[in-house]
């Protein structure tokens, strides 16, 4: 249901035909990029965070990993990952779909600057076999409650980053 609450969302806009699915999952960066045929740091990888009693979105280069450091810096508190329930209820889109389209009023999107050093890249659309090609200024455009480009990101080489195993 949520691929199509993304394309109605993305109709008036005159981008919705341009959302692609797949016979195949493409729920991970590594997925997305094999059913795209495209390089991983490429897919636009959304997360969702619980920030005090609400939902926020960031929305990273498939290659870099949230550095817990920046992440607290700017946005005053440690990361927490949303749960499978609390994205599904919060966000309205279930991990491997969750995207920056279609959300609830409360929901705040922010891009990181990981992204804008490509032509393209490749959000979600809704479900754990879409996505859609845009350049970072029609993902700004077109993103549900926009609210900022952020600096919050280390590529996953780099140091400790939040989902690094210990």
């Amino acid at each position: 249901m949520s691929i199509e609450n993304v394309r109605a969302y993305l109709e008036p806009f005159g981008v919705a035909e341009r959302i692609q699915e797949f016979s195949v999952s493409s729920a991970t960066v590594e997925l997305a990029a094999v059913a795209l045929g495209v390089d991983g740091a490429r897919i636009a990888k959304s997360m969702g965070f619980k920030l005090g009693d609400r939902a926020i979105l960031v929305v990273t280069a498939g290659d870099q990993k949230v550095n817990s450091a920046k992440y607290k810096a700017r946005f005053g508190e440690k990361a927490k990952f949303l749960t499978f329930d609390e994205a599904h209820t919060m966000i309205g889109h279930d991990p491997g779909g969750v995207c920056p389209f279609a959300l609830p009023d409360q929901v705040c999107v922010y891009l990181d600057e990981s992204m804008k050093r490509f032509p393209t890249v490749f959000p979600a659309a809704g479900s754990a076999n879409s996505a859609i090609e845009m350049t970072c200024d029609e993902l700004e455009r077109y993103s549900s409650h926009f609210t900022a480009w952020v600096d919050v990101c280390k590529p996953k080489e780099e140091g400790r980053s939040i989902g690094d195993q210990t």
